[in-house]
């Protein structure tokens, strides 16, 4: 009998178009306790087939994705893994530098579940592999609310309004605002005066009526519909 996937097992799919990079970061995610490495790629396409081609008992978590690649990039790889129909859907973890900060927002629209700066120390890169697998998407926080805010600041918002959003309880409306705002779950229950426990309890409702992957489309959502504006 095939036994199913080790759930206390992160499973990374790393995808880079250097091979140098590729080895580095598979290496190091492997060589930590709980985190296995079942594929790599060095482009888009080639991620796409790996990702999608694993065994259940060994389907990826977390793809770790290079932007910029031959063949297919990894914005268009991204929208192909996630309308792939898995079950559970990876999440995607986009790798990029400052130059291609325009790149980071479109991956977010795409479903990227966050992105993190590939000058990143080891430790922040392991941490957030299992951030992300967790559902986390806390990524580099000041960072994801800077280039958040730069790109939807220049970008026209969208009029029109989920109309989920309008069935938000006052209270989750004002969560929605703190998640916008970049603030993590301890952050926000100081500021509206409320558990910890509750904050979570209040966000997973949030994601669920919104039909949200996670917080980072939160994020994205809450500065596309208004309720932040840039530099709040």
């Amino acid at each position: 009998m095939t036994s199913g996937p080790d759930p206390a097992v992160v499973r990374a799919v790393v995808v880079d178009d250097q091979a140098m990079i590729r080895a580095g970061f598979s290496a190091l995610l492997s060589a930590q306790p709980g985190i296995e490495v079942v594929g790599q790629a060095a482009d888009g396409a080639e991620a796409v087939r790996v990702v999608t081609g694993l065994p259940p008992e060994r389907a990826a978590d977390v793809v770790l994705m290079d932007v910029r690649m031959p063949v297919v990039d990894g914005l268009e790889a991204t929208r192909r893994i996630l309308a792939a129909g898995l079950d559970p859907a990876p999440r995607v973890l986009v790798l990029t530098t400052f130059d291609i900060d325009d790149y980071v927002f479109t991956a977010l629209q795409a479903g990227a579940s966050g992105f993190l700066l590939k000058d990143a120390t080891p430790e922040t890169l392991v941490e957030a592999v299992r951030a992300v697998a967790a559902g986390d998407s806390l990524l580099s926080p000041v960072i994801t609310r800077r280039l958040i805010e730069h790109f939807v600041s220049t970008r026209q918002r969208s009029i029109a309004v989920p109309a989920a959003v309008a069935d938000l309880t006052p209270r989750e409306r004002e969560v929605l605002v703190c998640i916008a705002r970049g603030l993590s779950n301890s952050e926000i229950a100081a500021e509206l005066f409320i558990a910890e426990q509750t904050t979570k309890t209040h966000v997973s409702r949030i994601l669920t009526k919104l039909g949200l992957r996670d917080r980072v489309q939160a994020v994205v959502l809450g500065y596309e519909i208004g309720l932040v504006s840039p530099g709040r």
